[in-house]
């Protein structure tokens, strides 16, 4: 399986140092209907208790259920940056190998709204964030922060 097709918003406006990369397995853009393992598409979008910013959607090729072990791997590194994911189910290999790049997997009922997910995480931000989601925020800021110093032992320069 490979990714298909992906797609970048650029938004000047949105900051998206400040906000958390979010990611919804859909298919429709409006609501999370896919299990995480067996996701045709990943709706990813930057969020702060002020705003929401699509930044991607990736589509994947054609996805064999069993035996195809590698179809995590396009789908893990198509979310690396996330903080979270939200999917319908995701099987416990995944959870693993999400955590290990620091994204919360979120099982969430089928059907349920994208926005209203959002409304609800920007809610939970503005009221203080809940444990998982202050240990999101915190795994994004660090990679953020360092990113200068991991320049600067690699020998990068102006």
């Amino acid at each position: 399986m490979q990714l298909q097709r992906q797609l970048r918003v650029v938004d000047p406006v949105a900051d998206i140092e400040a906000s958390l990369k979010v990611a919804f397995a859909t298919t429709d853009m409006k609501q999370v209907n896919q299990h995480f393992g067996s996701a045709k598409s990943f709706a990813i979008y930057a969020i702060n208790a002020e705003q929401a910013t699509l930044l991607e959607v990736a589509q994947f090729g054609r996805l064999d259920q069993d035996g195809n072990e590698d179809k995590l791997t396009v789908k893990l590194e198509a979310l690396k940056g996330c903080g979270i994911v939200y999917s319908q189910a995701v099987g416990s290999s995944a959870v693993q190998q999400l955590m290990r790049l620091n994204i919360q997997p979120v099982r969430v009922e089928a059907g349920s709204r994208i926005a209203d997910l959002i409304k609800s995480l920007q809610e939970d931000l503005v009221q203080g964030p809940s444990a998982w989601v202050a240990k999101a925020l915190a795994s994004h800021r660090k990679e953020s922060s360092d990113r200068f110093d991991t320049m600067e032992d690699e020998g990068w320069s102006e």
